[in-house]
Parts: C-alpha cells; structure tokens; sequence
C-alpha cells in the first residue's frame, strides 16, 4: 500500500510503503480450523507477518527446546516485545503438551515415552527422577516425581520408588531421569540403580518395564541397551524428533 500525498511541494519527499501479506483471519484460528494452519500462519497471529516469515528458519530450534528472551532479542527482525510475546507462547505451548491426554497414555515402546516427555524433561537445569505407574495393560496410571536435585550426591532409596506403585497396586513401572548436561549416555550409578530397580520389582511383583535417560534432544532406554538384564551393551543415544511442521501449501 502507498500514502497519498496530495499537492505535494519539492521539498515533501513521496513516501511509499511496501505491503507485507496480512496473515489469516482471526476467525480461522478456532478449533476445527487451527489444526491446519502452517506453523508461518500460527506465528502471524502472535507475531507481525513480517516478523512470522523471518522466523521461518528458526522454527526447528524453538520446538525443541526452550529460547530465551535475550537469544530472541537479539534477532535484527524481532522487537522485545515480540519476542517476549513468543516466549510465553512457546511455554504455554509446552505445558500443554505435558498435559495428560484425555484418552488414556498407552506406552507401547521407549519412544512413546520420549515423545512426551524429552520436551519437557530435556533442558531442565537440576536432575529429576520420576516414576511412572501403569496398569495391566501399560495404561498411564500416575507419574510421580521422586527426586530432586543431584541424584549422584543423594542416594536413590528403591522403597520409596516403589511407595505409590505398592499403595496404588500399579501393574508395572517405568522410571525416568534427566542428565543436565544434555548428555543421555548412562553413568555406572545409573547401572547400579537399575539393577537394584529390577530386584525390587521382582520381590514386589511390579515389573520395572524400563529405565529413561533423557539429554538435550536425545535420550536413551536401558532396557534396549540391555541394562534390565544384565550387564549392559554399549549405549547408543536416540535423538528426539518433534513432529513435522503443517503446512496448508
């Protein structure tokens, strides 16, 4: 579009201003339609188009794991604001992700588990431990959080892993912690909890079905890697693959 200027005198320089595509209609972002919006689209409504098209190439960092506000500020295209704007978009984003399904969470392998939960364990800066309680048919029944903090200077107590899981009669366990520093590879005191994790589960009848190590965007299963029955074979990290953008192109 262009501003008009009428009775224009020489020293009043014509200001011509390039259009910029206008992103889609307010009405479109509901819940039948949303779901088939590109991912450029979705950002046009949070962000200036302008800004949602320079931040097309940025996309695949910012899914998987959190950006700070300075990181984005620093990006010529993007003011603060919009950039803090985004960053609250990303964490709600997040949070909801790591909601609970509304049908019941069915893990049928390490990566279902990972799917959910690399995201949001992935770049938390202290170690967690958390245990999750299935039911007969490896139904999510409950996750809890057992630990906090460095589990190598704090001693895993097996009985009070087990605590819920025995007072909530659950099938099956699965056990996961983080490594801040982003790297999954299993240490001996990993090893030597998931081999005490094992005994307890076959004196209690609860079957610990796996152990997840999780890093920045890469994770590992010890029972792959065959630390769940005896001595473990090299360990091979997965990386962590978010789902492919959507595009309406």
């Amino acid at each position: 579009m262009a501003l008009a200027v009428t009775e224009r005198s020489p020293e009043v320089p014509l200001i011509r201003m390039r259009a910029v595509p206008p992103g889609p209609p307010i009405d479109a972002l509901d819940l039948r339609r949303a779901p088939a919006l590109s991912d450029e689209e979705l950002l046009g409504m949070v962000l200036s188009p302008r800004a949602a098209e320079a931040l097309r190439e940025h996309l695949g960092p910012m899914m998987t794991g959190p950006v700070g506000l300075a990181e984005l500020a620093n990006l010529a295209f993007l003011t603060r604001r919009e950039a803090a704007r985004l960053v609250a978009a990303l964490e709600l984003g997040r949070r909801a992700a790591a909601a609970w399904p509304a049908l019941p969470w069915r893990i049928r392998s390490p990566a279902d588990l990972a799917e959910r939960l690399v995201p949001e364990m992935g770049h938390l800066e202290r170690e967690e431990l958390r245990c999750l309680l299935l039911n007969t048919k490896n139904a999510l029944v409950a996750m809890q959080t057992v630990y906090v903090g460095n589990l190598a200077g704090s001693p895993v107590r097996v009985g009070e892993v087990f605590c819920e899981a025995v007072r909530r009669h659950a099938a099956a366990i699965v056990v996961v912690h983080n490594h801040p520093s982003g790297d999954p590879a299993p240490s001996a005191e990993d090893l030597r909890i998931t081999s005490e994790l094992v005994d307890a589960g076959r004196l209690l009848d609860i079957e610990l079905l796996d152990h997840l190590v999780i890093g920045h965007g890469r994770w590992v299963s010890l029972r792959a890697i065959g630390a769940l029955d005896g001595p473990p074979q090299l360990a091979t990290t997965t990386r962590y693959r978010p789902p492919a953008p959507r595009s309406t192109r």
